[in-house]
């Protein structure tokens, strides 16, 4: 074994100097299903709030029986790729599910969302034909996915700004193909993309629109058709996960155009190379979009709850910022001030967690509350209660 020396010598001295600046992140043990409620290592039972169970589907129990029922059929996995090994009748219904849903041509799995957006610029956009204009704050997965296309010319424009990415289509005039690519929910602070802008605004300059709505499929919009729904627009490509509010499984999809899908098929790596979504978490998910298309009573119940509490934190005299997602920000400015804050309410029974850099930029730690269809009014109030007791303890909150 080769490893020590100077390698082990620089991670030691790395991992101490993250201690030392308060930014280490622990990874709690939980020992029950994902729900409104959980019981974590120990054997406390807490109110859960920073989990992406939007609709509350983690432990549904029609959404078990499904997986259940696959498991005997289908049994566990694939054990290959899908060109190599075949594909299986379910993987093509979810995919028909999700297009139909969504209002698109056709679909295509992934094993995750992040590698639905690692896979799909290479296909197209590796070339100096192209170029790619993506908001400055969009995910990690679509800043690794850019990254990739080493000939493409890549523009940043700044963080929802319209003026700065018209300048970015422009720029990108002297090329054949170009595409916009945004956040449909931006996850730190949850505002929206402005798709009413950046919609007319791409189509002037003859740019194509991509959206990755993980943080909004299934219950953004009147019906939950994510952004482009709330917007009320048309968008060329959808990537999305199956990993939060549709199961909060794994796995995740791009849609689009067939022709785009097909080459997908044909060039995506993270396609051809990785192994599918297993056979219990399709047929459950199959479930999924036949409950959501069915129904918005989640949804609504969600909307319902992010509002309420919304507002119960501001009266209280948070530091609350505006929006209409059940991702609520609630600022502590501070590292070390958001741990305090987080395990001080872990103490009151209530499950959350701090952002602080680099996962969000400094001075702007947080905690991010995440709502769900599957809390209750009670569950609600509770929160509200501990969230002002120890904001007092931190004078966050003046008496």
């Amino acid at each position: 074994m080769a490893f020590g020396g100077a390698l082990k010598e620089w991670l030691i001295e790395e991992l101490h100097s993250i201690k030392d600046a308060g930014l280490w992140k622990d990874e709690r043990i939980i020992i029950s299903p994902q729900g409104a409620e959980i019981e974590i290592e120990g054997g406390k039972k807490v109110l859960n709030f920073c989990a992406n169970n939007y609709l509350g589907l983690c432990n549904n129990p029609r959404i078990k029986e499904a997986s259940i029922r696959t498991f005997n059929k289908y049994s566990y996995g694939m054990s290959s790729v899908r060109f190599i090994c075949g594909t299986l009748d379910i993987h093509k219904k979810l995919e028909r599910k999700i297009s139909e849903f969504l209002g698109m041509d056709d679909s295509i799995l992934y094993a995750a969302c992040f590698d639905a957006n690692g896979g799909v610029f290479e296909p197209f956009f590796n070339n100096e034909n192209s170029a790619i204009i993506t908001d400055a704050l969009n995910h990690a997965s679509i800043i690794d996915g850019i990254r990739l296309t080493r000939k493409a010319k890549r523009l940043i424009f700044n963080h929802g700004d319209m003026t700065d990415l018209e300048e970015k289509l422009k720029e990108a005039q002297d090329k054949k193909f170009r595409v916009v690519v945004t956040d449909g929910v931006f996850s730190m602070d949850g505002d929206i993309a402005n798709l009413k802008e950046i919609v007319p605004l791409a189509e002037k300059y003859g740019a194509i629109v991509m959206v990755d709505d993980a943080h909004a499929t299934g219950f953004l919009g009147k019906t939950g058709r994510g952004t482009p729904e709330y917007n009320g627009v048309k968008v060329d490509i959808i990537t999305s996960t199956l990993g939060k509010a549709l199961g909060g499984a794994s796995g995740g999809f791009v849609s689009g155009p067939q022709e785009i899908i097909d080459l997908l098929r044909q060039r995506s790596r993270p396609y051809l190379f990785s192994n599918t979504v297993p056979p219990q978490i399709v047929v459950a998910e199959i479930e999924v979009f036949d409950l959501i298309s069915s129904t918005t009573e989640l949804r609504d119940k969600l909307e319902w709850n992010t509002n309420y509490f919304r507002k119960g934190l501001q009266n209280i005299g948070l530091s609350v910022k505006d929006g209409v997602h059940p991702i609520i920000p609630i600022m502590l400015y501070e590292g070390k001030l958001a741990q305090k804050f987080a395990s001080d309410l872990l103490d009151e029974g209530i499950y959350v967690i701090g952002f602080y850099y680099p996962v969000v930029a400094k001075g702007q730690a947080r905690i991010r509350v995440q709502l769900s269809a599957a809390h209750e009014k009670e569950h609600l109030d509770k929160a509200i209660v501990a969230f002002e007791k120890i904001g007092k303890k931190y004078n966050v909150i003046k008496s």
